[in-house]
């Protein structure tokens, strides 16, 4: 009650202030910015609005374009982009992590541009401006991600009609390939050794433990773990079968005598979840939620493996839980059966096969897996019955 008081006290004083001053001489409404005076006319309400609309070019020291009433304003724009993604979203277009980072970076572009700035008046310079304040915190990867995502949201604008001529990007493009691996070479592998895993497997606690063995004896991404269902196990006779949620596309795997232990512990420890919709997921946080966070880029899994592996001392920057997905790939086309390999991780090769192949011989897919078992423990895995 104390805090609620206080804050209808002071919600007057936090009741924003009118941002100009009336210059007597003239009689106009004025404002100081950047060391320069700018007046707005001598009505009150019109010089407000004016300077709403070329405050944020008069901050970022840009000359204010001339009023076009019909204009496609930044804010406009991303309106109708995030509208249109959302409803992918809500469509299983995209994922929701997709979504997520479309909106943070609208979010960021119209921090740094304004809302009430021109699309159609954006210059390469202007983008260029934004690409190096982009790059003070990012690296190569990550800044070529965001420049993507960018790009995408203006070549909605042209595509979809809301502006008449495409923008100009100039030289705001993503890193050159040789950047990005030259990064790659100093970041080193993305994949974590035969004993750091083990170390990982020795301290993990039940479901951790399980997790790390499906994405190493099968590919399995964070996402993937954090959206695994009970239909997609066949623990008796020791298969996975689950098509990547990001993709649809068909991903079947043996599961290693290990894997289907460590499930079975899990198991006999998990409880039900809080929200009956969360009832068919296998992993289940400790707070009785599902792992998987809608609308949200946060990786929990990752999260609590990259705590696990900075605490034993095997932590790698740039290289958390999605390096077991690596791991395997780089391990499993050991034995020479690339196909066997991208069918187990939930890969299309592009080709025209792939649209006619309806099975692939299981022999294949447990020999992959064999040689990453062998590589990982020295020991050739039990096969099973499919």
């Amino acid at each position: 009650m104390t805090h609620s008081n206080q804050r209808q006290a002071g919600a007057k004083s936090r009741t924003p202030k009118y941002p100009l001053w009336l210059h007597a001489p003239s009689g106009q409404w004025c404002k100081k910015v950047r060391g320069h005076r700018f007046y707005f006319g001598t009505d009150r309400d019109a010089a407000l609005a004016e300077y709403m609309r070329v405050k944020d070019d008069l901050e970022a020291g840009r000359t204010p374009r001339p009023v076009e009433p019909d204009a496609m304003t930044l804010h406009r724009l991303v309106d109708a982009f995030l509208k249109d993604k959302r409803s992918q979203r809500d469509g299983g277009e995209i994922a929701a992590r997709s979504f997520a980072e479309y909106y943070r970076s609208c979010e960021m572009l119209l921090d740094h541009f304004g809302k009430t700035i021109i699309v159609n008046q954006i210059r390469p310079d202007d983008l260029m401006g934004y690409r190096r304040k982009l790059s003070v915190k990012r690296n190569a990867n990550s800044l070529g991600n965001e420049v993507g995502r960018v790009r995408v949201v203006f070549n909605y604008a042209f595509q979809n009609g809301l502006i008449d001529a495409p923008v100009r990007f100039g030289q705001f493009k993503k890193p050159a390939k040789r950047v990005l691996r030259r990064q790659r070479a100093e970041d080193g592998p993305r994949m974590f050794e035969a004993e750091a895993i083990r170390r990982l497997l020795d301290v993990a606690g039940p479901q951790l433990r399980a997790m790390i063995l499906l994405g190493v004896n099968c590919g399995m991404g964070n996402s993937d773990c954090a959206k695994l269902q009970f239909r997609h196990l066949k623990l008796n006779s020791g298969w996975l079968d689950f098509p990547r949620p990001k993709t649809g596309i068909a991903r079947r795997c043996p599961l290693w005598p290990e894997t289907v232990e460590a499930l079975r512990l899990w198991l006999a420890h998990r409880k039900p979840p809080h929200d009956e919709a969360d009832a068919d997921y296998v992993f289940i946080t400790k707070y009785g939620k599902a792992w998987s966070v809608e609308g949200s880029s946060r990786n929990p899994i990752s999260a609590e493996f990259r705590k696990l592996a900075t605490e034993i001392g095997v932590h790698k920057d740039g290289c958390a839980f999605y390096g077991l997905r690596h791991t395997f790939q780089t391990v499993g086309e050991e034995a020479c059966d690339s196909m066997a390999v991208k069918f187990c991780m939930g890969h299309a090769d592009g080709s025209i096969s792939d649209t006619y192949r309806e099975r692939f011989p299981d022999e294949r897919l447990r020999k992959v897996t064999d040689h990453v078992h062998t590589w990982l423990f020295g020991l050739i895995a039990e096969g099973g019955d499919s």
